[in-house]
């Protein structure tokens, strides 16, 4: 009977597609000894959005939320994916940056990391890989799974060769950002992965934006995967991964041992329910299959802040022309897969060319660059006539070829003197900088929490967090409260 591992990813991706990445570590710490129990392959647990938004919206040091949660999990494995060599930012960063972050990552929990770069290329990812080899990690790539003429089944296995035969990998995952896959696509792909990458696992990760992600891990588990990466409910579902009560249920019923304990992933799930009731957070729920979907493969938050951005410009009336000019804009730039940096990148082109009425005429500084190949190099030309645009009405300072990166770990050790490495790497990320002051002069992060959604302890709660109250008296037939 072949065993398939779980990976768990509510905490990390979950939280990220239903509650905007706003998961406190509060609501994380109850339920997180009894979660050390469940068996899970791995946790993934955070990535470059959960550090920007732990930074710039909860003033909570993500480095410490990392500790704590380890401190109560010591015998799961922390999982955590690392960008090419723009990690958390849109813009590329120098050597010494990038191999002191993964140090960090692996020397603070994370023993397992997944380096991706959206372009396929290689050379953006390879030192990521050797350095957290190097700090003992379980090191393995991911590979954006996208819906496009350039996007086959043979340029996924030349990929995975060409790196395989640069480093000693120990996993391979397909990771579809944009809930891509179909189940014949998996049919075709997984087996050539399988057979590209021979004793080393193959992981699955997908999204339910077309509904299509639960009947896609089955049957990439029947075509050779080893690994699915699900989220427990109520964090499953819509624009997050399939169910772990799901798949596990259905993949038992098909023959396969998975070595999860039910009893502890109920418990989960009825903690993340009774947050969700506390905090007025939304319930993941099955999504209905959208064929337009894979046509722009625009992600679904950020058809959200587009359309929000549109209605403030005075321009609630062109989202569906948007939309369709990103379908035109995406083709033009060679088809990037459609995940951050590369779809902001499609998805402002497009609005500058409704907004303004002219196709390229303004051109922001990122289009430019990626089209010179700053972020690497592109699996497809651009069409020739807008890489002309591109590059005449692009900024005239941006240099046909990158520049050569300063290293940066010396000068900021110089700027900080006494800080720690941990909280120096994160003032250089983040501009401006009052963002990491504001973090360092917020409350310690808070570790009791009890998720209760009852009326009378949310209004004790809220009372509570108030400054300007000196006393209060709350007084019913049965109950007799007196706050000061």
């Amino acid at each position: 009977m072949k065993e398939i591992k779980v990976i768990e990813t509510s905490l990390r991706d979950g939280q990220q597609c239903l509650w905007a990445t706003r998961m406190k570590t509060a609501w994380m710490l109850p339920i997180a000894e009894r979660l050390d129990d469940a068996g899970f392959y791995a946790l993934d647990f955070m990535s470059s959005i959960q550090f920007d938004v732990a930074v710039r919206y909860l003033r909570e040091n993500p480095w410490e939320r990392l500790r704590l949660m380890k401190e109560r999990m010591p015998k799961t494995t922390f999982k955590t994916g690392v960008r090419g060599r723009s990690l958390l930012t849109f813009h590329i960063m120098p050597n010494d940056i990038i191999r002191l972050w993964v140090r960090m990552l692996v020397r603070n929990g994370f023993k397992k990391l997944n380096v991706f770069d959206p372009l396929f290329d290689n050379d953006n990812i390879i030192e990521t890989l050797q350095v957290a080899k190097e700090e003992g990690a379980n090191t393995g790539a991911s590979f954006v799974f996208c819906e496009s003429p350039v996007h086959t089944d043979q340029v996924y296995v030349d990929s995975v060769r060409d790196l395989m035969g640069r480093i000693e990998l120990d996993h391979v995952m397909i990771k579809d950002s944009g809930g891509l896959l179909t189940p014949d696509r998996v049919r075709t792909l997984v087996p050539a992965l399988k057979k590209a990458i021979g004793d080393i696992s193959l992981e699955i990760h997908s999204h339910c934006l077309t509904g299509l992600a639960p009947l896609v891990y089955l049957e990439a588990v029947k075509a050779g995967a080893d690994v699915v990466q699900t989220a427990t409910a109520p964090l499953a579902n819509g624009p997050s991964q399939p169910a772990t009560q799901t798949i596990v249920r259905n993949l038992r019923q098909m023959g396969y041992h998975v070595p999860v304990d039910d009893d502890v992933i109920s418990d989960f799930s009825d903690h993340l329910a009774a947050v969700a009731r506390a905090e007025g957070k939304p319930f993941g729920a099955p999504m209905e299959y959208d064929a337009y979907h894979y046509e722009h493969q625009i992600p679904g938050g950020m058809l959200t802040n587009m359309e929000a951005q549109l209605a403030e410009a005075g321009m609630p009336d062109r989202f569906d022309d948007v939309v369709a000019e990103c379908v035109l804009v995406r083709e033009e730039l060679g088809y990037p897969i459609m995940v951050t940096p590369f779809a902001q990148f499609v998805m402002t082109q497009a609005v500058y060319n409704i907004m303004s009425g002219e196709r390229y005429g303004t051109v922001p500084d990122v289009v430019k660059q990626y089209a010179l190949g700053h972020f690497g190099k592109l699996l497809a030309p651009i069409e020739a006539n807008a890489l002309d645009r591109i590059v005449a009405n692009g900024s005239q300072a941006i240099p046909e070829k990158p520049p050569e990166l300063e290293p940066a770990v010396d000068k900021m050790r110089k700027d900080y003197p006494n800080a720690t490495d941990e909280e120096r790497i994160l003032r250089f990320m983040y501009s401006p900088a009052d963002h990491v002051e504001k973090m360092l002069g917020a409350p310690p992060i808070q570790t009791d929490y009890v998720a209760d959604s009852e009326p009378l302890s949310n209004l004790i709660k809220d009372i509570s967090e108030l400054d300007r109250i000196g006393r209060v008296s709350i007084k019913s037939r049965s109950l007799s409260l007196e706050m000061k």
